[in-house]
């Protein structure tokens, strides 16, 4: 297991930066086709078969094992716009050796198990990027406070007094699906099958050590497969029991909002609603990674004196102010912790080859880079300087306009501003910029994000996270109860630390605790 080969291969991943690309992003697929083509010559020979430990499921070595054996991952160009181009495409964007998790089959079947708007190219996604502006629809800034509740509680409870002084990240993990389901469907505590739980718990263990040579990887791997069904039925009646009003404030779940404005329609249907909130495993899986690197900016005896100096300049002045620019001192803060963190250091493409290799059974893929660009001297004055009030002039979503463009150089902006209205008794429709970017306008009202290319930790363009804004809040949310009840966060002398798994290819010794001051 701890041959030098997946030493080598697991340092080659954290390199090209797959931690957190299944999400955009998804996020934190095969090479352009998604499932093998048909008629494609099988592999002449396995090769390494040495290196595969024995007791393995025959099928989980092809369709997992050695696709993972034989992708490879290009570092695509940082952006000069904040535009992905089209023929870096979503469809099927995702690890070839990950298809096993989301399907039975092992490849992607959207029409029988349903599909997410992160593995789904632009001109499928219904027009004016439709799919897109549904899944957006549940997640605009004006819809935080039906959710607020729901994450302070779940803050008040990790930071009990019970907690103190003990390792924080396994607390974090035992009580996050409570939060994760209780936001998708309403249901928390015992509501939430056990088998529920497991399946969550297996899903983060297998995108975190990642490696699928390893036992952990394996097990909790088969351990989603023969869970899957069981959830997807679940979710599916529960799912009908939100849109049937049988569970109390339906309003203050995402399904709400993606079955009133999907309609079921062929942009957003029943099947595809169930496997949004199964899917969104991997993206909300980054919260824990995010919260992590907050928790070790913040450490006390460490940390980074410029964040900790901003952090109290920030909470003392009116975090929440009205002020110029579009965000609020505390939202420019929250913004300029994801910028420095990247918990998603890049946007993963499936590539069309122009001269596939005959026969050849491999995957290939670009990288887009967060990082680079958030740190991209051509787009900011003092990229690696610690600075929210960058934002009070960067370009925003509802500013990106054709004149705008053509100051740029371009002829027109690359994308039509359509409006899509919802249909959930909001006076709102969602737009994009003329980017792409997906943006909410409540009650005549732009609700913006930063539409530009130096500030990357959510994606680009079309490509952009929709939970961007539902992210902002909920981390001011924290950093609020980290101030209000005066919480440190310090290092714990521990000799044999747990190894806790939280985000893609990211798994962490569990030693940071916090302590309130007096």
């Amino acid at each position: 297991m701890n041959s030098s080969f997946t030493l080598r291969r697991r340092e080659l991943l954290i390199s090209t930066g797959i931690a957190g690309l299944l999400a955009a992003g998804a996020g934190r697929a095969s090479a352009q086709m998604g499932p093998k083509t048909a008629g494609a010559a099988p592999p002449t020979a396995t090769p390494m078969p040495d290196m595969i430990p024995m007791g393995y499921d025959p099928a989980y070595v092809e369709h997992v094992v050695m696709p993972f054996l034989r992708t490879s991952f290009y570092l695509a160009e940082t952006p000069s716009l904040p535009l992905i181009g089209a023929a870096f495409s979503k469809q099927y964007a995702i690890p070839h050796d990950l298809w096993g998790l989301l399907y039975d089959d092992w490849a992607p079947n959207f029409e029988k198990d349903g599909l997410s708007v992160f593995i789904l190219g632009l001109d499928k996604r219904g027009p004016d990027n439709r799919r897109k502006k549904i899944y957006m629809s549940a997640l605009t800034g004006d819809l935080y406070p039906m959710y607020a509740g729901k994450v302070r509680a779940f803050f008040d409870q990790l930071f009990d007094a019970k907690n103190a002084g003990k390792p924080l990240m396994r607390r974090y993990l035992d009580s996050y699906f409570d939060l994760f389901w209780d936001l998708h469907l309403g249901v928390k505590g015992d509501e939430i099958p056990a088998g529920v739980r497991q399946i969550g718990h297996s899903f983060n263990a297998v995108l975190g050590f990642r490696d699928p040579l390893l036992e952990t990887v394996y097990d909790n791997y088969m351990k989603v497969r023969a869970l899957r069904a069981p959830l997807k039925r679940w979710i599916d009646e529960r799912t009908t029991d939100v849109m049937n009003g049988k569970i109390k404030d339906p309003e203050k779940t995402f399904v709400y909002y993606w079955t009133k404005n999907g309609g079921q329609g062929e942009d957003f249907r029943q099947m595809d609603v169930v496997f949004e909130s199964f899917h969104n495993f991997v993206a909300l899986s980054q919260w824990g990674n995010t919260i992590y690197n907050i928790m070790l900016k913040l450490d006390r005896n460490g940390g980074d004196p410029a964040v900790k100096a901003w952090f109290k300049k920030t909470m003392e002045s009116g975090p929440d102010k009205a002020g110029p620019g579009a965000f609020t001192p505390l939202q420019r803060f929250v913004m300029e912790l994801f910028r420095t963190i990247s918990p998603n250091p890049g946007s993963i493409s499936s590539l069309q080859e122009l001269n596939p290799v005959h026969g050849a059974d491999r995957h290939v893929y670009a990288i887009t880079p967060h990082q680079a660009a958030s740190f991209d001297p051509s787009q900011w004055a003092n990229p690696l300087d610690f600075d929210p009030d960058r934002y009070i002039d960067a370009p925003t979503s509802s500013e990106n306009r054709d004149a705008d463009v053509k100051a740029l150089g371009l002829s027109k902006c690359p994308f039509d501003k359509k409006a899509f209205p919802v249909s959930d008794g909001r006076k709102a429709e969602i737009v994009n910029s003329g980017f792409g970017t997906v943006y909410g306008v409540v009650d005549g009202k732009p609700l913006p994000v930063c539409d530009h290319a130096g500030y990357a930790p959510f994606g680009f363009g079309y490509r952009r996270c929709p939970g961007e804004q539902l992210n902002i809040e909920v981390f001011a949310d924290f950093l609020r109860k980290v101030w209000a009840d005066k919480i440190e966060f310090e290092r714990l002398n521990m000799p044999n630390p747990a190894k806790i798994p939280i985000g893609p290819v990211t798994v962490i010794d569990d030693t940071i605790g916090f302590r309130r001051r007096a």
